[in-house]
């Protein structure tokens, strides 16, 4: 019995934590004398181990046994142990967080077509201990890339299949058993290893963790429903997205409640435990009320009151014309219970999203009047051009679903105005291979005690050209953002209760995002990866202060 895969260390509080393992075998995983059984699905073993009885404001190392034999931390790792830090009433809280990174060798070719990886020199910064290191990692989508492997899965994947060659998607992964060289493909690299290892990971998945534009309009889901292919990668894509990803998003009492993991750890042969999680996959596709991706956490003493309310922007939403919804009524239901109707006030609120809530002011009125045109704003001719536009411009974020810009900003209002207002609404997203940070304002509540921020950080590793890059700063303009405005006036599209601007960036190159929050004071740092001496590193680009 041998550890395949992680450990991840992923939920952690003031004194218990969940460490989730691949192994090669069925058996039992110990974490500083907790045990667990490890559970099997499509041949894969897996187990999730609950610590408890922790300090708080402890530093703990600890190592993973199988059937009693020590395998992690590795003999030959170079960056020490891993641990286990649980939070204190009085400390600041670090979260750290990005989105998009792809596989590639550290190479000469490696750097050139993807640049230094923010994971890895995050890593290398904090087994140096050059820096604070963060409480917590919030990935935001992304994590694999199933439309576009790298190129040692694609080996894998035309080694196995070649008689696919041909097919649309003959280069893309299919099933869950591919999904899975995905994940190994992505958290083997050993840096990024021992990070999961030693900070609690928090993830959603996006678009590229099933396929490009997935849900970006009702015609785009129309026509990938009849292709042969679906199904498999469907059904692969959420089973192996609930098990690597969302299982160690929940809380133990949470998991306690969640009927898929007690199928997992109840039923008695792989067989079942299989097709019981495939029918669970396919069901979140066909009905999103089936299940929830989205989740929250309470990071710290519960008196410092910062919460993350992490809402899936994918797979909820809404498609149908005139009712286009990012997020459909009953997930969104579940977003004001854990925001705006919360039981204990909330000072810091960390609301995030795969997908940009605040775009630059110009895409945002370009994202409007598309949505218009393509709801018949136009007529038919319009309509057309409209859903042209947005699958081939990726204009599917909050902007492209008015409704749930709307339901946004109410909710922002419902907040500013409660008896107890949070410090700051920081609003984290990725998605769009850029990083900035922006400035907004509710039109129709005063928010003196209330600082509201867009901080989007994008990719950790997948740059985009020059083009584009050039095409983003062209939509952030004075000129262009006016004539965008009135191209959607132009399609009747009323102004938003918010006002915004893009106040750092956008910077294209990969990197991390740090919120730091002490007391009612809010820190966002922003560091960038560059290749130095053949080590990845990161470099200071933005420190910026939010006080009370």
């Amino acid at each position: 019995m041998q550890l395949k895969l992680g450990p991840l260390l992923r939920y952690v509080d003031e004194t218990r934590a969940t460490v989730w393992v691949e192994t090669t075998e069925a058996g039992e995983v110990e974490v500083l004398g907790h045990r667990a059984q490890t559970w099997s699905v499509h041949g894969h073993h897996y187990a999730l181990v609950l610590v408890e009885g922790l300090r708080p404001g402890s530093v703990t190392p600890y190592e993973v046994h199988l059937d009693g034999a020590k395998v992690w931390p590795l003999d030959d790792s170079p960056y020490g142990p891993s641990v286990i830090r649980t939070p204190q009433a009085d400390g600041a809280f670090r979260l750290a967080f990005g989105s998009c990174r792809r596989s590639a060798p550290f190479d000469e070719q490696g750097f050139k077509d993807f640049g230094p990886d923010a994971l890895v020199a995050l890593a290398e910064r904090m087994a140096a201990g050059d820096a604070e290191w963060p409480d917590a990692l919030l990935l935001l989508g992304d994590q694999v890339y199933a439309d576009d492997p790298s190129d040692a899965v694609l080996e894998k994947l035309r080694s196995a299949h070649g008689g696919r060659q041909g097919s649309e998607v003959a280069d893309e992964i299919g099933n869950f058993e591919e999904y899975t060289w995905l994940y190994d493909d992505a958290w083997l690299t050993p840096a990024v290893r021992w990070l999961f290892s030693t900070v609690p990971l928090c993830m959603l998945l996006d678009d590229h963790d099933l396929r490009d534009d997935w849900n970006t309009s009702l015609t785009w889901r129309r026509w990938v429903s009849t292709q042969p292919w679906w199904h498999d990668r469907v059904v692969g894509a959420y089973a192996s997205y609930w098990v690597y990803q969302h299982l160690g998003n929940l809380s133990p009492e949470q998991l306690d409640k969640d009927p898929t993991y007690a199928a997992m750890r109840g039923l008695d042969h792989e067989d079942e435990r299989s097709s019981y999680l495939d029918a669970f996959a396919w069901e979140a596709d066909e009905d999103p009320a089936s299940t929830r991706w989205s989740f929250y956490r309470d990071f710290g003493a519960r008196s410092r009151g910062v919460r993350l309310v992490a809402v899936d922007s994918r797979c909820s939403r809404h498609l149908e014309p005139g009712e286009r919804a990012m997020v459909d009524a009953h997930e969104w239901e579940w977003v004001r219970r854990h925001t705006v109707d919360a039981v204990e006030p909330i000072h810091h609120l960390l609301l995030a999203s795969t997908l940009p809530f605040l775009l630059s002011p110009g895409l945002h009125h370009l994202e409007g009047w598309d949505e218009a045109i393509s709801s018949g704003a136009w007529g038919r001719p319009g309509a057309r051009l409209g859903e042209k536009i947005r699958q081939g411009m990726d204009l599917e974020h909050w902007a492209s679903f008015r409704n749930s810009f709307d339901d946004l900003t109410d909710l922002l209002t419902d907040l500013v105005r409660s008896d107890d207002p949070p410090t700051s609404i920081l609003m984290l997203s990725g998605d769009v291979h850029c990083s900035y940070l922006t400035e907004a304002a509710l039109r129709d509540a005063d928010h003196p005690g209330t600082a509201i921020r867009q901080l989007t950080m994008s990719p950790f590793r997948n740059p985009v050209g020059r083009h584009i890059q050039l095409a983003n700063k062209l939509l952030d303009s004075r000129v262009l953002t006016k004539v965008l405005h009135r191209l959607a006036r132009s399609a009747r599209v009323p102004d938003v209760a918010a006002s915004w601007r893009t106040a750092y960036g956008p910077w294209f190159d990969n990197g991390v995002m740090t919120v730091t929050v002490d007391g009612d004071d809010v820190a966002v740092d922003v560091d960038h990866a560059a290749v130095e001496q053949g080590r990845q590193v990161l470099g200071s680009t933005l420190h910026y202060q939010i006080r009370a």
